[in-house]
């Protein structure tokens, strides 16, 4: 583990001063971090043996956050923010709903989501939560991010055991308050109104789904699209990232601490 913080810490080093913006668009430099973060594993009670890439701050223990993945699947462009975080003081876990593969076009994409088999991630993500809490690393927090697909699943984690934080990035949300029976965490969402797929109707019952389940919540539209925060998407919106950003890392210190 220490060779594996040593090259993290110099990847990150050589773009210090880059904002993560540019690190993400740039495929050399996202690549160049992600190669430092750790490969870890979990046995699941299936009998399924999962995998995720691991970034650790200077200074433990600290708080944990769950990254989970587009519909794209673990990418550099994830781990590259996982790496961020660890910057940032917290325990940064990517995690893999997809066996390791990764599509290139939308087409292999939706294959993907479509192959995810929902009590797998499930389980999947609630032995993570565990492990994080657990964990020697840790200060037993944890808070679960995720963008598009992972958005979706940052908060079906969330409900389905207990976090401390829970960041939805343009993820398919529910307008059922009895859907949010189980949720114990404030919930940050980021959403674009130009969405058409998560759209402001979804957003609008999302809304009021939780406020009928009396749910800690701070809900932030932004005029942008889908995937407006991923630097490689064509819908991608400087601004409006960069205060989602903000928010985040400032939702993060609220709710698990640095």
């Amino acid at each position: 583990m220490l060779q594996r913080r040593t090259v993290l810490k110099s990847a990150t080093g050589a773009v210090a001063g880059l904002p993560l913006a540019a690190v993400l668009a740039d495929p050399i430099l996202r690549q160049a971090v992600a190669q430092g973060l750790e490969t870890v594993s979990l046995d699941l009670p299936s009998g399924r043996t999962v995998s995720g890439s691991l970034a650790v701050p200077a200074q433990t223990p600290a708080g944990a956050v769950l990254l989970i993945h587009e519909w794209w699947g673990l990418n550099d462009q994830i781990r590259a923010v996982a790496a961020e975080l660890a910057n940032q003081g917290y325990v940064a876990l990517a995690v893999d709903l997809m066996d390791g593969d990764v599509a290139e076009t939308p087409q292999e994409a939706q294959a993907q989501v479509a192959a995810v088999e929902e009590g797998e991630a499930i389980e999947t993500l609630v032995g993570w939560i565990d492990w994080l809490r657990q964990s020697d690393l840790t200060n037993g927090k944890v808070a679960t991010v995720g963008w598009c697909f992972g958005g979706g699943w940052s908060l079906q984690a969330s409900l389905a055991t207990p976090v401390d934080g829970t960041i939805i990035y343009y993820g398919r949300v529910p307008g059922d308050p009895d859907a949010l029976a189980t949720l114990q965490s404030p919930v940050l969402g980021h959403f674009g109104s130009q969405d058409q797929f998560i759209n402001t109707d979804m957003v609008a019952g999302f809304q009021g789904a939780l406020e009928a389940a009396g749910a800690d919540h701070d809900l932030h539209t932004y005029d942008a699209d889908h995937a407006f925060a991923n630097p490689t998407s064509a819908a991608y919106d400087n601004e409006d990232a960069q205060l989602a950003w903000q928010r985040t890392l400032a939702f993060l210190q609220e709710t698990i601490g640095s």
